[in-house]
């Protein structure tokens, strides 16, 4: 086990900075149809100004002093990369003849691309990012044609969203002098290899580039050897400067599919599609209602089959003939069941479709064929999370990985033929996890529903309230939380902390309908979820208010921040990372308008209502005894924009009635993702960790 030795070093009262960087309020005040709405911070999202910057640095002055009294942190970060120096393999993947995956030899910042003739013989580096010049710039992703002859690759600096393409010759290793710059999205391959198909948003105005609004999308087509100012125009809908566009050609390279969403309808999409074989290329709209989730699995000639929740919450399977594309022609593949269907895919020739079935944060893979008759479910190590089982739709063998809290992801290789999953890769890791139990619990939130959570702790931990606890959320975007391996959380399990993830509603751990429960004016449920959760904890005997730390990132910040909002006495620390704090103004930035449909919309005089109810800004209260927090979020950030960090923390700073400290912690040149390579990311969970040991008193 981890042990921390300096704990007979004398540790340091906890009490709120004196010296927090001045941060004087303004007098804006935003009138939201009759609602007078004062936004004394205003000031703070122009991240760029010398005042800005000025507070920035003392904000994390205060936050290093605070850390450099925490006896434990180096310690944590030793310990973290113990943990992760150990040799780390990605799924492989096939393309052409030749098959192609990441790995990272333990403590590289960034995992190398490779490829091989086959998985038994010595790869040959393709791209190691660890030997770009510029140490902020990232490998974001790649495509690969489909004979594995040439590469499109994309990076990012500071962690931005936004990425520059370059291409390569993979048989000579030599680059192409193509160049694709200001994209947020992938790019597809056409079907002789001689272009690429991307999106593209508005290139933003100089000094604008990381908050401008992302609006106004259009597919194009660039063709290799020219210029990107020449590339053809595909599809663009001026008058519809809210929808998301993204195209990708089918296997068989003769239609183009064009998936829309529309921001007003949530989890909603349409379908459309170019016969690529006709002269005339024009765009069909075969979905166009906007009335249910559509993806494509895949298609036989013109026979394409969807995965959809229309008329199924928990999903199916249907296909549509272009022959005959009238709902009344459609046919039932796979029909709802009462697990929820997360991913289809066609493979073994076209013989085979592969479903995998989530529950409760558990996965499973059946195998049925064309018309939907159930073949066998592949068997798996144990329960746990599946990813991989993707393809050619002509591939008769696939790769996927499997791992648990407490399993540790191994990559396999499944035979179709023979019906068996091979082993190709498991890790060795510095820690014995078999010390640790993983145990679901349902809890009962605030109106009765039954809440999935998982909890993780060591075997002899004995529940009398004495323990910390680390309560992690996120409960939104449809996004479900699943049992999965991290390095990271072992550090908190050897100091003798308590690990809790709870399936909060505005996920999609029971389908649609659980997502939907979490949304618009629905949102405070998803805080009430998490607060029951705090609740459970404590009755049950894990822990107590005291110990109890809750964290979250991105829309888990709002969450935290939500939270401790409505309960600041239910809990003893606080990281609120990245979060939307300001629900009045997050559309205002970057791509935040494509939310409105989760959050609500500003500029709806019946959204402001609720969204002034529970915006973490706008809900802070003055001389209220907040527990320690300690708010994350990094300069570069053009998702989710730093300035409501900024914004949330000055006021939570000027509104603290409490001795305990409201900490910032602000990385530079860092986006979304809080870190550029391993070491800032080891260096961010160590921090977090030190800051709870500290607040803990653990």
């Amino acid at each position: 086990m981890f042990l921390l030795l300096p704990f007979l070093i004398l540790i340091p009262v906890i009490t709120a900075a004196a010296d927090y960087p001045p941060a004087p309020p303004g007098e804006v005040i935003d009138d939201y149809f009759g609602t007078a709405v004062p936004d004394p911070y205003r000031w703070l999202e122009n991240v760029d100004s010398e005042q800005t910057m000025e507070w920035i640095e003392g904000q994390n002055r205060v936050w290093s002093e605070f850390l450099d009294n925490i006896p434990v942190r180096d310690s944590i970060r030793t310990r973290l990369e113990e943990l992760y120096d150990y040799e780390r393999l990605s799924m492989p993947a096939k393309m052409g003849e030749r098959y192609f995956y990441f790995l990272n030899d333990g403590l590289q910042e960034h995992s190398v691309l490779y490829t091989a003739w086959s998985m038994d013989e010595e790869p040959s580096v393709l791209i190691d990012p660890n030997s770009f010049m510029n140490d902020r710039l990232s490998l974001t992703g790649c495509r690969i044609t489909d004979d594995g002859n040439l590469m499109a690759w994309s990076v990012s600096e500071s962690g931005s969203d936004w990425k520059t393409v370059y291409f390569m010759d993979i048989n000579t290793g030599e680059a192409l002098e193509d160049t694709l710059t200001w994209l947020k999205g992938r790019v597809t391959w056409d079907n002789n290899n001689t272009g690429v198909y991307y999106s593209v948003y508005d290139v933003p105005e100089a000094g604008q580039e990381y908050t401008q609004q992302n609006r106004n999308i259009r597919v194009m087509y660039h063709r290799l050897g020219t210029q990107q100012e020449q590339d053809s125009l595909i599809y663009y809908r001026p008058d519809k400067p809210n929808w998301k566009i993204g195209a990708k050609l089918t296997e068989d390279g003769n239609y183009l599919m064009i998936q829309v969403y529309d921001v007003d309808i949530s989890s909603r999409n349409a379908m459309f599609y170019i016969d690529m074989t006709s002269p005339e290329r024009n765009v069909v709209e075969l979905l166009d209602e906007f009335n249910a989730s559509y993806s494509l699995i895949g298609n036989i000639g013109d026979e394409f089959y969807f995965l959809t929740n229309l008329d199924a919450p928990y999903m199916r399977v249907i296909k549509i003939d272009l022959e005959a594309p009238e709902r009344e022609n459609w046919v039932e593949i796979i029909p709802e069941t009462e697990e929820v269907l997360k991913t289809a895919s066609i493979l073994n020739n076209s013989r085979t479709i592969v479903l995998k079935y989530s529950w409760e944060g558990r996965e499973k893979i059946y195998l049925c064929d064309m018309h939907g008759n159930l073949q066998s479910e592949v068997a798996l190590p144990g329960e746990g999370t599946i990813r991989g089982f993707g393809g050619y739709q002509s591939d008769t063998e696939t790769y996927y990985t499997f791992s648990s809290f407490l399993h540790p992801g191994e990559v396999y290789r499944y035979d179709f033929q023979t019906g068996e999953s091979t082993l190709l890769w498991r890790p060795d890791i510095d820690a014995d996890i078999s010390q640790y139990l993983e145990k679901q619990v349902f809890y009962e939130s605030f109106d009765g529903t039954q809440v999935p959570m998982f909890i993780i702790y060591h075997e002899g931990t004995e529940l009398d309230g004495s323990n910390p606890v680390l309560l992690e959320g996120y409960g939104g975007f449809g996004i479900s939380m699943r049992s999965f391996f991290r390095s990271s959380l072992l550090p908190w399990l050897e100091m003798g902390g308590i690990y809790a993830l709870p399936c909060l509603r505005g996920g999609e751990e029971y389908g649609e309908e659980w997502h939907l429960a979490g949304i618009m004016e629905n949102r405070p449920v998803v805080f009430k979820d998490f607060i029951a959760a705090a609740e459970y904890l404590i009755e049950e005997g894990y822990t107590s208010t005291e110990k109890l730390a809750i964290s979250g990132s991105s829309n888990g910040g709002t969450l935290v921040a939500a939270a401790l909002n409505m309960r600041p006495d239910l809990f003893g620390a606080a990281y609120p990372a990245m979060g939307v704090m300001d629900l009045m103004r997050f559309h205002l930035f970057t791509i935040g308008w494509s939310w409105v449909s989760e959050y609500g919309d500003p500029e709806d005089p019946d959204d402001v209502e609720f969204l002034l109810d529970y915006s973490p800004y706008h809900n802070i209260q003055e001389g209220i005894e907040y527990p320690p927090v300690l708010i994350f979020t990094a300069d570069h950030d053009d998702r989710v924009v730093p300035g409501h960090s900024f914004k949330y923390g000055a006021r939570l700073q000027a509104a603290q009635g409490g001795d305990a400290p409201i900490l910032m912690s602000i990385i530079s040149r860092a986006g979304h993702g809080g870190a550029v390579g391993l070491s800032e990311a080891l260096d961010k969970t160590a921090d977090r960790y030190a800051f709870f040991w500290q607040v803990l008193e653990m």
